[in-house]
C-alpha cells in the first residue's frame, strides 16, 4: 500500500513538473527559423554594422540640420528661406521638416551626437535591404537569392545611398510600398498600410510622387495583364483588382494632403526638378555612357532583358512600366537612379530563381525549408553582437563617442568652421557649394553665405554670380567686390586655379589660412557689410 502510494505521489510529482517546464518548452520552440533566414539576418547585420562606421558625408546634411535647428528653435515653419541673407525674400516650402526635425533632435541628443546621426543612417539602409530581401525570401524560401536583391540594390543605387539626407527616408517609404504591393494582403490591410506611409512620406521628403508613379505602374500594368490574357479592354478596366490598386492610388494622393502645406506641396515637388540653378549640379544632369552610374544602368538593362529572355516565370506589366519609367528618369536625371535600384533588386532575384529552378529541374512549388532553434539564437546573436559594436550601440550603452574627424568624411571642413568660429568674419563670406552646409552649421551664429546647398532656393542671379566666381569667368572679381565679399573658403582639390588666382591679388592677405587642404582668405581691408 504505501509502495503504491509512493507511486501516484512520483507520478504526480513528474506531472506537475511538465507542467511547469511545459511553457519554457514551448517557448523555445518557438524560437525557430531557417538555415536561409539566419543567414539574411547575419548578412544584414553586418551590414547595418559597416554602414554605421561610415563617415558623414560632407554636403548637404548639414543644411537640413541647420533648418531642423531652425524649427526647433522657432517652434514654426519659415514662411522664406530664413538662413541666406540674400534669399530672405524666396517663398520657402519646407517640404523635409519632418526628416531635419528628426536629425536634429537626433544629432542634439548628448547620448548620441553623431554616432545617433550615423546610426539613422544604417538603419535607413539596412532597413530598405530587409524589406527586399524578406519579400524576395517569402517568395522563393532561399536566402541566397534573398542576398542577391540586396547586392543587387546596394549596387544599383550606388553613391546616392551613400549619402545621408532627407532623401533616405522616402526610399525607404518607397520600398515599404513596392515590397507590400508585390506581397499578399487583404484590400483593407493594404488601405490602412499604404494610406499610413504615404502620409508619413509626405512629411519626411517631398519624392512621394514616385510612390504614385509606382501605384499608377501597379494599375496600369493589372490592367494590361488581363487584357493579354482576356483580349478585352473593358474586362482590363473593370477587373476588380485594377479597380482596387486605383482606389488605393487615389487614397494615397489624398493622404498626401495631412501635411502642414496641403495640396501646395505637390506644386513645390513637381517645380522643384525644374529649377534652372540644379542644371549646374551634376547629380540632375543627364546620364551618359561614360558615366559610371550610366554603365550601371546599361548593365542593369542588358541583366534585366536578358533574364526576362531566359525566365520561365511570368512577366508581369508592371515590372516593364516600372524599370522602363524610372530607367529613362534615370537616363534623364542621375539621381533617379535610386528609385531603380529596389525594383530591378526585386525583379531579376525573382526571375533569376525562377530560372534556376527551371535549369535544375526543381518544382516551381518550393517547399517550407527545415527550421531549428539553433538557428534562430544564432541570428539574435549575431545581430546583438553587431549593434552592440556599433557606434550607436556603444554610445548608448557607455556614453562614448568616437572622435569628430573619425565620424565624418575627410573632405568635412572641419578645420575652416573652427577657424572661423576663432575669428568671426564680417559681412558676406564666399563658401564653395559642397562646404557651405557644414560652415552654416557648425560656424558662427548668423554667418552671412552667399550660397548653401539648397540650390533652388537661391536666386538666380546671385547663383549666376557664384558660378562666375567659381568657373573664373570675365568679370568675377568684380563681382566679389560687389557683393562685398570680405572672407573666403575654398577646397584646393577642385580650387587650385582661383586659389593661386587670388594668392596674387593685392586685394586679399597673401599667404591664405591653410590646412588639410582647406584655404582661407581675407580681404586686406574688409568692406562694410
Amino acid at each position: 500500500m504505501m509502495q503504491r502510494n509512493s507511486e501516484i505521489e512520483c507520478s504526480s510529482s513528474q506531472r506537475m513538473l511538465s507542467r511547469d517546464s511545459s511553457p519554457r518548452v514551448l517557448h523555445l520552440e518557438r524560437l525557430r527559423t531557417s538555415r536561409g533566414v539566419a543567414a539574411i539576418i547575419f548578412v544584414l547585420a553586418l551590414l547595418f554594422l559597416y554602414l554605421s562606421y561610415l563617415p558623414i558625408w560632407h554636403t548637404d546634411i548639414w543644411g537640413h540640420l541647420s533648418y531642423g535647428r531652425y524649427l526647433w528653435t522657432t517652434r514654426s515653419l519659415p514662411v522664406t528661406e530664413p538662413l541666406l541673407p540674400l534669399s530672405k525674400d524666396v517663398r520657402f516650402i519646407d517640404g523635409p521638416w519632418l526628416s531635419q526635425l528628426i536629425g536634429f533632435v537626433v544629432v542634439s541628443t548628448p547620448r548620441l551626437q553623431l554616432a545617433g546621426l550615423q546610426g539613422l543612417f544604417a538603419i535607413a539602409i539596412t532597413s530598405c535591404c530587409t524589406m527586399l530581401s524578406w519579400r524576395t525570401y517569402s517568395q522563393t524560401k532561399s536566402g541566397l537569392f534573398a542576398i542577391l536583391s540586396l547586392c543587387i540594390f546596394l549596387i544599383v543605387g550606388g553613391d546616392h545611398l551613400m549619402i545621408l539626407r532627407p532623401q533616405l527616408a522616402g526610399i525607404v517609404c518607397f520600398v515599404a510600398l513596392l515590397t507590400r504591393l508585390v506581397g499578399k494582403a487583404s484590400f483593407t490591410a493594404n488601405c490602412v498600410f499604404v494610406s499610413g506611409v504615404f502620409a508619413l512620406w509626405a512629411n519626411l521628403h517631398p519624392s512621394f510622387c514616385v510612390g504614385i508613379g509606382l501605384l499608377g505602374c501597379f494599375c496600369l500594368g493589372r490592367c494590361l495583364d488581363v487584357l493579354v490574357r482576356t483580349g478585352s479592354v473593358r474586362r482590363g478596366v473593370h477587373d476588380r483588382q485594377t479597380r482596387r490598386v486605383f482606389g488605393l492610388t487615389i487614397l494615397s494622393a489624398t493622404a498626401v494632403l495631412i501635411n502642414p502645406y496641403t495640396v501646395r506641396l505637390y506644386r513645390e515637388a513637381f517645380r522643384f526638378s525644374a529649377n534652372t540653378n540644379l542644371q549646374d549640379l551634376a547629380e540632375w544632369q543627364p546620364l551618359t555612357i561614360k558615366d559610371h552610374e550610366g554603365q550601371i544602368v546599361a548593365v542593369t538593362a542588358i541583366l534585366l532583358a536578358t533574364i526576362y529572355r531566359i525566365s520561365p516565370r511570368r512577366i508581369r506589366s508592371w515590372e516593364v512600366l516600372a524599370s522602363l519609367g524610372l530607367g529613362l528618369s534615370s537616363l534623364w536625371c542621375s539621381r533617379m537612379i535610386v528609385w531603380l535600384a529596389p525594383v530591378v533588386a526585386l525583379v531579376i532575384a525573382q526571375h533569376a530563381f525562377a530560372v534556376w529552378l527551371k535549369w535544375n529541374d526543381e518544382p516551381f512549388v518550393v517547399p517550407q525549408p527545415a527550421q531549428s532553434s539553433k538557428w534562430a539564437l544564432a541570428a539574435i546573436a549575431s545581430s546583438g553582437i553587431c549593434f552592440i559594436l556599433s557606434p550607436l550601440g556603444i554610445a548608448l550603452l557607455t556614453g562614448k563617442h568616437a572622435d569628430k574627424l573619425q565620424s565624418v568624411s575627410r573632405d568635412t571642413p572641419v578645420f575652416a568652421a573652427e577657424h572661423l568660429i576663432e575669428h568671426p568674419p564680417r559681412g558676406m563670406i564666399f563658401v564653395t557649394y559642397e562646404w557651405a552646409d557644414y560652415v552654416q552649421w557648425v560656424g558662427p551664429k548668423d554667418l552671412q553665405l552667399l550660397v548653401n546647398s539648397h540650390a533652388h532656393l537661391i536666386p538666380r542671379d546671385v547663383w549666376l554670380a557664384y558660378m562666375q566666381v567659381i568657373e573664373q569667368r570675365e568679370g568675377w572679381k568684380e563681382t566679389l567686390d560687389r557683393y562685398r565679399i570680405n572672407t573666403m573658403v575654398l577646397d584646393r582639390a577642385n580650387r587650385e586655379s582661383l586659389i593661386e588666382k587670388l594668392k596674387v591679388d593685392p586685394k586679399w592677405i597673401s599667404p591664405p589660412i591653410e590646412r588639410d587642404g582647406q584655404v582661407i582668405f581675407f580681404r586686406k581691408t574688409a568692406e562694410a557689410e
